[in-house]
């Protein structure tokens, strides 16, 4: 994997249920919401969530966080598929967790370029866009107060980056620089035991952004399935009485959201579609892309000496027709 810079792994369940608790709760006893009112295909309404570690941070466009969430109006489910930042691109020669950044450089419209980039992976249009900074990761989650979360395995990352001090010199002088050498005073430890561990907003962002441990939970894998813990215990909060019972509350976390989000969602959409995640709340599933899917290219050259991920066939088709079969 390529050198650490910005990690953003966090998704509130959709970004939406944050987003519309506070309007949901004037339409909740509606008996009828047209449908036809938003974007949808086959009856699917798919909603592509990006996660970026903006102002402040060294790259903060990349997109390190990836998912698309599809909603379904008939049967009433939400599934959410992860997305690896690392998919080569071939018309940017980039990651896709890099697209929103080009297309932000390239055109007025900023979602343009990544949503075609998808599309192209997966087959499927995309409904709507919504891009999320790090910081209602911290702030929403301490607005809650906290999170209760399952920690399936204990690890401890001993190279945790610390904000801030990436470029660190440690005492060092310029003149000792070197790009071999680990600059201790950049990194600090942290660790995590096994069992349901109650999270702050810190503690949150270091457990799914943790990267650096031995063994299973020092893999991509395995901090994609930890961002989800982290997404359902959220859910969880969000759901809760002494959330969804406190208007107060809701329009605290509802104020907190629209100042951390970017979105081409219109409030009568986002009303919509609140009420749809509402009305799936006990049916909403977890994908990744499975392993058979992809492989890490070996031609460096081919790939401008990036690592990368391709489709194991050499086309996505056998991932879109599982797509289809398994999550739409």
């Amino acid at each position: 994997m390529g050198k650490y810079k910005v990690v953003l792994v966090f998704l509130v369940i959709l970004v939406v249920l944050p987003i519309i608790f506070f309007l949901v709760l004037r339409s909740i006893f509606f008996s009828k919401f047209d449908y036809g009112n938003i974007k949808s295909s086959n009856g699917i309404t798919s909603i592509l969530i990006l996660g970026k570690g903006g102002e402040g941070h060294t790259a903060p466009d990349l997109t390190d966080t990836m998912m698309i969430a599809f909603l379904s109006q008939n049967s009433k489910k939400v599934n959410i598929l992860s997305l690896p930042r690392d998919v080569w691109v071939p018309a940017i020669r980039a990651k896709l967790n890099s697209a929103y950044y080009w297309g932000k450089q390239k055109s007025n419209n900023n979602f343009e370029l990544v949503n075609t980039s998808i599309e192209e992976i997966t087959s499927i249009p995309i409904s709507y866009t919504v891009v999320v900074d790090f910081s209602l990761f911290k702030d929403l989650i301490n607005t809650l107060g906290g999170i209760n979360v399952m920690v399936e395995n204990s690890f401890t990352d001993s190279k945790y980056p610390i904000a801030g001090k990436e470029n660190d010199l440690c005492e060092d002088d310029k003149q000792n620089l070197s790009l071999t050498k680990t600059y201790a005073c950049r990194y600090e430890t942290v660790s995590f035991e096994k069992g349901v561990t109650k999270m702050d907003g810190e503690t949150a962002l270091k457990f799914v952004r943790s990267r650096n441990s031995e063994g299973l939970e020092g893999t991509d894998l395995a901090r994609e399935i930890r961002q989800q813990k982290v997404i359902s215990a959220i859910k969880e909060k969000v759901l809760s009485k002494e959330i969804i019972l406190n208007p107060l509350k809701l329009k605290e976390i509802y104020d907190i959201t629209f100042s951390h989000v970017e979105t081409n969602l219109d409030n009568k959409s986002l009303l919509i579609l609140g009420r749809l995640v509402f009305e799936s709340r006990n049916k909403i599933n977890f994908f990744s892309i499975p392993e058979k899917f992809l492989e890490i290219s070996q031609n460096l050259k081919k790939y401008d000496y990036q690592y990368v991920f391709i489709p194991k066939s050499g086309s996505w088709k056998d991932f879109q027709e599982w797509l289809n079969n398994h999550i739409l």
